[in-house]
């Protein structure tokens, strides 16, 4: 995706495109669910946030999920104020590719969205996943609250031993307190429920990332 404009280091907030005040304009419901793109959302609901390379495949993985209520695409992490797509892939933004999942967290836990996020892609490559390669397919988990922080820290280190264990390399993802999610574009958003031979180049390690019982042990 925009492999000519890619960038391998982040920019400082002096380097930084200066980006807008206006949000980018998204669709009021969500192509495949019909549900509310953007808040409010339902009494009880919890959002988490993930980047782990390209935000397409990655929105598409979680929408599937019984008690996920809605996802979404956008950038975070960076320092352009509502950027758009090309600018976040300029490198020039900061911004990583993020997904937000909002769910029902009484039908499905925190923890097991973190195993959907660590088995869905490589944790391990730095600023890319697979042939894309840039600051905006970083992996990342950014947090809402101190419980999905220690959920988190918890499991990285939890899927690292298992990486390790698997003869894979150090885990890069970053966590960090959740910064401004800026919407992408309407035509990105649940792009492969409308576009089905869209491209998606996200893969997993085939490593299962241990919960439960065989977490603690």
């Amino acid at each position: 995706m925009w492999s000519m404009f890619k960038k391998p280091a982040m920019p400082t907030p002096e380097e930084a495109l200066p980006g807008r005040s206006t949000p980018m304009d998204v669709p009021e419901g969500h192509f495949v669910s019909g549900h509310r793109l953007t808040p409010p959302y339902p009494k009880g609901m919890e959002v988490a946030d993930f980047g782990m390379g390209c935000f397409w495949g990655a929105e598409r993985m979680f929408w599937k999920i019984p008690g996920i209520h809605v996802t979404a695409v956008g950038y975070a992490g960076g320092h352009t104020p509502n950027p758009t797509y090309r600018e976040v892939c300029s490198g020039l933004t900061g911004h990583n590719e993020v997904v937000r999942v909002v769910f029902d967290p009484s039908r499905i836990g925190y923890e097991d969205i973190l195993k959907l996020f660590w088995e869905g892609h490589d944790p391990t490559q730095g600023m890319r996943q697979g042939n894309d390669v840039g600051t905006q397919y970083r992996s990342g988990i950014y947090v809402h609250s101190e419980a999905q922080r220690r959920a988190a820290e918890s499991s990285k280190d939890t899927y690292g031993r298992a990486l390790t264990a698997g003869g894979l390399g150090e885990v890069t993802t970053e966590i960090l307190d959740a910064p401004p999610f800026y919407f992408a574009e309407d035509d990105h958003q649940q792009y492969l429920a409308r576009n089905p031979a869209g491209y998606c180049g996200l893969g997993g390690t085939g490593i299962s990332c241990p919960t439960g019982r065989a977490a603690a042990e």
